[in-house]
């Protein structure tokens, strides 16, 4: 992606509660009286507080292999949930019916469930403000389905123009809109009309027997018309080639401690798994993570400022709300290396004395919410990336990762670097294959000794998942010098 987009070309949009209203309640006969006889329902004795959730969802995607479209899917649905707390538990119910009866049978098994809190009170329905983070409508508008399949030629003609020695090419696009609406006992109600486009590309090179593959992928909340721009994509395409072909190129990556720097941009998928999961509220609640209790603690380099921020335009992890009906915002984790806050949901926020960050997401409605990221990001420091190279003897740059997995009790994490390079006397070199980080969050962030300039978010494909349920995230850093990771190699 490019510039970000200008929210204030979105101000004409339709206001999404008066749009929920009419497309998920008025159409389904629901109106204010069943949402308060549903909330009645629900808030029962033991119950402290309660919401009701409704969503409908469309959804499309296309896969081009070799010229050839392999998948093609269309997707409708819509659900309605009903939630009741009492303390630290949760009754929960949903359906994907979404009509008076079923509504309050929800509400009536919900408020059944949860136990032993006190008597909830619903209070005078407000609408909540809304923001303009992204495009309204149906993101895929003004394209028709042989439009989007041409789309996915492109890319695959411009990575076989690439290099003759191209073998294999996929190219994939995903096209979604999710409409919400939040009412709450609170009195709350509040809506969201979501966009989601995403474009993504693997290709595979042959050389003399030698097999490799090149990934590269854009997307984010805009509309497709927005996001395709055919040079942009071209670039793309040549990217995942260029990536093959490093591959090919590349040495045995060697094996022991060694000072390393990450990349801008999707490295930053490093700090989402190692440091962020452990700064979800749930886990800190629970005293499960390694930065529990530790808020005012120094938990990192002075020079390591983290924030998660929901609220910047068209990013693939905002939301105009998050699905408890709390605006999103910008939420300081660490500040100079002090631990300053946690991502909230409302449950735990509410047990942990706090207030709600925003940060309660569920996948669908059939889902409770709980603390979740949404572009969680390390913020740029005094040092030129070129600075940041030379000031290393020796050691490894790695410029992308692919998968990954961490512990978040200890925050021990193990990761692939899909493309790497050796740093001698200041210069990068030769190519690395086969490099694997190995370490903890909490020590990594003790041992950053230089953070860029550069702050780069990454280009919108980040998928999150968390106790079986996956949503979109965003992540980013400058380029990071980290004195001391285990590399695990063949070397």
């Amino acid at each position: 992606m490019s510039a970000p987009p200008d929210p204030s070309t979105y101000a004409l949009r339709p206001d999404p509660v008066a749009l929920a209203r009419a497309s998920l309640l008025e159409s389904s006969g629901l109106g204010d009286p069943q949402l308060d006889r549903a909330l009645g329902a629900l808030l029962r004795p033991g119950v402290d507080w309660g919401d009701l959730y409704f969503s409908e969802h469309s959804s499309e995607s296309w896969v081009l292999e070799d010229g050839i479209v392999k998948t093609a899917s269309h997707d409708r649905g819509r659900g309605m949930s009903a939630r009741a707390v009492s303390g630290d538990k949760s009754g929960f119910a949903y359906s994907d019916a979404l009509d008076p009866s079923g509504l309050l049978q929800a509400a009536n098994t919900a408020g059944a469930i949860a136990r032993d809190g006190g008597r909830g009170q619903a209070t005078a329905r407000r609408e909540g403000a809304s923001r303009a983070l992204y495009a309204p409508g149906d993101p895929g508008a003004g394209f028709s389905d042989p439009a989007k399949v041409e789309l996915l030629h492109v890319l695959d003609r411009e990575a076989r123009a690439a290099d003759p020695r191209v073998r294999q090419v996929i190219a994939s696009l995903s096209v979604a809109r999710k409409l919400v609406l939040v009412c709450s006992s609170d009195g709350r109600i509040a809506a969201d009309d979501r966009p989601l486009v995403r474009l993504g590309l693997t290709v595979l090179l042959e050389d003399k027997g030698e097999v490799r593959h090149g990934t590269s992928g854009w997307g984010g909340r805009l509309p497709l018309a927005e996001l395709f721009d055919e040079t942009h994509a071209r670039g793309h395409a040549r990217e995942a080639v260029r990536q093959a072909v490093v591959n090919l190129d590349a040495q045995p990556a060697p094996a022991g401690e060694e000072l390393v720097v990450l990349g801008p941009g999707w490295p930053g998928v490093l700090l989402h798994e190692a440091v962020g999961h452990g700064l979800e509220g749930d886990f800190n609640r629970k005293e499960v993570s390694a930065f529990a209790g530790r808020i005012g603690e120094k938990v990192a380099s002075g020079q390591c400022t983290v924030v998660d921020d929901g609220s910047l335009p068209g990013r693939r992890g905002s939301l105009e709300m998050d699905d408890e009906g709390t605006p999103t915002g910008r939420t300081v984790l660490i500040e100079n290396g002090i631990l300053a806050g946690y991502m909230q949901d409302r449950l735990n926020a509410g047990l942990m004395g706090v207030k709600p960050t925003g940060n309660g997401r569920r996948e669908s409605y059939a889902c409770l919410p709980m603390p979740r990221m949404t572009n969680t990001f390390m913020m740029p420091g005094p040092h030129d990336p070129e600075e940041i190279i030379r000031s290393v003897p020796k050691g490894v740059y790695a410029k992308n990762f692919g998968g990954g997995q961490v512990d978040i009790t200890s925050g021990k994490f193990v990761f692939s670097a899909s493309e790497a390079y050796r740093i001698e006397n200041g210069k990068l070199g030769a190519p690395l294959r086969d490099a694997t980080l190995i370490g903890d969050g909490p020590t990594v962030l003790k041992r950053v000794s230089m953070v860029g300039s550069d702050l780069a978010l990454d280009p919108g494909i980040g998928v999150c998942g968390k106790e079986g349920q996956s949503v979109p995230v965003g992540v980013g850093m400058p380029t990071v010098r980290v004195d001391g990771i285990t590399v695990g190699g063949t070397a």
